[in-house]
């Protein structure tokens, strides 16, 4: 296909699961020969990004609306970018809307999306992945913080906009509330937009609802982007691994608890607001920050289970299947999407969400080498059996592309 692919997403490199996926598609959609624009408001560039002479990279330069020392500007461009709405618009200027996808990965974080009412004024297609809840709930999770519980109530009914359900305090919700109002009838987001990507059948099952009633939504699995070698000789490993953002939602300092009440050698891969929470729970324990790929790899080596306490729904779990691909054993948290990847008793564990003697009893079994072993082993063959390669990904990403911009 003679296609330009333009990849939009709050990042510029990999802090997370959807930016993973943003910059290993572009790069990958490049080795195809795609002409590739990568669109990301928030610096550093991945170098892999460069390596290529068919992407351009258009990086705005901007915070992250949650470390913005301007407080007052990071409240305005965190409901309506003015400036990258200008730069996408520059960029559309030059592209032709009949062979031209926008794939729209993430905008909550600094890009707003203006960017999504650009594309559709000026007659572009736009295809979201669903990476997390933003589409249809202003805290992006149907998750309320204060009582680390999933929500159920309707976003943006009066249940809702009365309830402080935010991380931080109520005035921030209402901030919340006012950006999902804006993003829904300003950004003609989610209802300008026709083609969706569903990351798992999990959360495909809780969105569908909140989606235009014309909307096409396909399922891509996201890709694994790990060779296949031997599995790892868990059974020799003596670290608990977690691999993530710090934040509430997720669990870390769940697993801290347990981590420090069984006295393990545990691993946080990964940065957030809970790092120096996580640090006072379990001073033992090794907190690494963000690191590339291969570092992620490397430690998972030396894992003897991976831990996935999210309290939250999540909306498939990479780390879980990385983890399955090296024959490492998972225990998950039950309310998660990820526990469809995960088969209970046999690849791995699920634990009650947030109970932290249940996850403390769940360590346990795997502290059995032969049961880590033979879990790892299983999570192994069943991987291996339907892998979710990255060429696979691309394949899949194709034959959207083409449906959505009509071509057979």
């Amino acid at each position: 296909m003679n296609l330009n692919i333009v990849i939009v997403n709050d990042f510029a490199h990999v802090n997370g699961g959807a930016s993973e996926v943003a910059v290993l598609s572009a790069i990958s959609l490049a080795k195809q020969g795609y002409a590739v624009t990568f669109f990301a408001a928030v610096p550093p560039i991945d170098p892999e990004l460069k390596n290529y002479a068919n992407v351009k990279i258009i990086c705005m330069g901007q915070y992250d609306i949650l470390k913005d020392p301007n407080r007052f500007r990071a409240a305005v461009q965190g409901i309506w970018n003015f400036s990258a709405a200008r730069s996408m618009a520059q960029l559309l200027d030059t592209l032709i809307p009949s062979n031209t996808i926008i794939h729209l990965h993430s905008w909550t974080k600094s890009l707003s999306s203006s960017i999504v009412r650009v594309a559709i004024k000026k007659g572009f297609k736009v295809l979201c992945t669903m990476h997390d809840y933003f589409l249809a709930c202003p805290n992006g999770g149907f998750f309320n913080y204060p009582k680390n519980e999933i929500c159920h109530l309707s976003p943006l009914s009066a249940k809702c906009i009365m309830t402080n359900c935010d991380v931080r305090n109520y005035p921030q919700k209402l901030w919340r509330v006012s950006r999902q109002v804006v993003q829904k009838y300003l950004g003609f987001t989610p209802d300008g937009i026709k083609d969706f990507i569903a990351v798992s059948d999990f959360s495909k099952a809780i969105l569908e609802t909140f989606l235009p009633k014309n909307a096409r939504i396909y399922t891509v699995n996201n890709p694994i982007d790990v060779s296949k070698s031997d599995p790892v000789s868990v059974h020799r490993n003596n670290f608990f691994v977690y691999v993530g953002r710090l934040s509430r939602e997720k669990g870390p300092h769940l697993f801290a608890k347990a981590a420090s009440i069984l006295g393990l050698n545990a691993i946080f891969i990964g940065d957030g607001p809970l790092r120096d929470e996580i640090s006072s729970i379990c001073p033992s324990a090794e907190i690494t920050g963000w690191l590339p790929r291969k570092e992620v790899y490397r430690l998972l080596n030396s894992a003897r289970a991976l831990i996935f306490p999210s309290l939250w729904y999540e909306t498939q779990g990479l780390v879980v299947l990385k983890a399955a691909a090296m024959g490492v054993p998972v225990i998950v948290s039950n309310t998660s999407a990820a526990r469809d990847l995960v088969a209970d008793g046999l690849t791995g564990l699920w634990f009650k969400s947030g109970d932290l003697n249940d996850l403390i009893m769940k360590i346990q079994v795997l502290q059995n080498p032969d049961i880590a072993k033979k879990m790892g082993q299983m999570a192994y063959e069943r991987y291996w059996q339907n892998p979710l390669t990255i060429d696979r990904h691309i394949s899949q990403l194709e034959e959207c592309y083409k449906k959505v911009l009509e071509i057979y």
